[in-house]
């Protein structure tokens, strides 16, 4: 347990140092917020559907943390080739504790930045429909950042390279988040279109977070939450299975 508080910690540190970091990653959330939520307000709400920045806000938040939370296994790559992972790895402790460590860091890393530009939303003119339902909301952030944490650290234990793991990453992730209806609603989608929101693990996410905060979803809350869960064991055994063939 140490290991894991002590990977957890520094995890944590290494945001803290990289103040330019946070700044950079806000960015891209808040221009998706401000240019698409107002720009795109006036057609939304001709077509029927009320506040585009009410629909809009839960998708951006789980947008924030999605990428956040996956660029985390950079912090992989990055100490295999400065040693750390080596001697960590030549201590008398699991390789479950170091993934685990390394992937509560992430996760408590993006949770932050989340939380954060949850406030921003706040300044754009988005309302929660219910104080009583924002912890639920945060189960979901968190269930988010752990399982896409966890995904970024597993991709990241096969990588040797820093350069190609931006690639890869980008390739995973914009589909995700294009596709996971954070931007437009899924109902009444093309059937192809439907399939891929439905096998989008980041969809059961994002309509988490607009039932807790906005009050509308298309799955339920109960499938919302087992999908993550499910999701993101399959993540954590792949990940350690990723784990145990490191050679230093």
């Amino acid at each position: 347990m140490n290991t894991i508080y002590i990977l957890w910690i520094r995890q944590l540190k290494r945001f803290i140092r990289k103040k330019a970091s946070l700044v950079g990653a806000l960015g891209q959330p808040v221009i998706f917020l401000f240019a698409l939520g107002f720009g795109l307000s006036p057609i939304y709400a001709k077509a029927g559907g009320g506040n585009y920045i009410q629909f809009i806000a839960p998708g951006i938040i789980a947008m924030t943390v999605l990428f956040t939370s996956i660029f985390t296994g950079v912090e992989i790559i990055w100490d295999k080739q400065f040693g750390f992972l080596k001697e960590t790895f030549v201590a008398p402790v699991s390789r479950f504790q170091i993934f685990l460590g390394k992937t509560l860091g992430g996760m408590t890393v993006s949770v932050i930045q989340g939380i954060l530009i949850f406030f921003i939303t706040m300044i754009a003119g988005f309302r929660p429909i219910s104080l009583a339902k924002l912890p639920l909301a945060f189960l979901f952030l968190l269930l988010i950042a752990f399982l896409f944490s966890a995904l970024g650290t597993a991709i990241a234990a096969r990588l040797d390279d820093m350069q190609g793991f931006p690639l890869i990453i980008n390739f995973v992730i914009q589909p995700l988040f294009y596709l996971s209806g954070a931007l437009f609603p899924v109902h009444g989608l093309p059937s192809i279109l439907s399939f891929i929101t439905k096998i989008d693990p980041l969809s059961y996410g994002v309509d988490g977070m607009r039932y807790a905060l906005s009050g509308t979803n298309f799955f339920s809350p109960f499938v919302d939450f087992s999908v993550l869960v499910g999701i993101s064991v399959v993540v954590v055994l792949v990940g350690l299975y990723q784990f145990s063939k490191i050679e230093l």
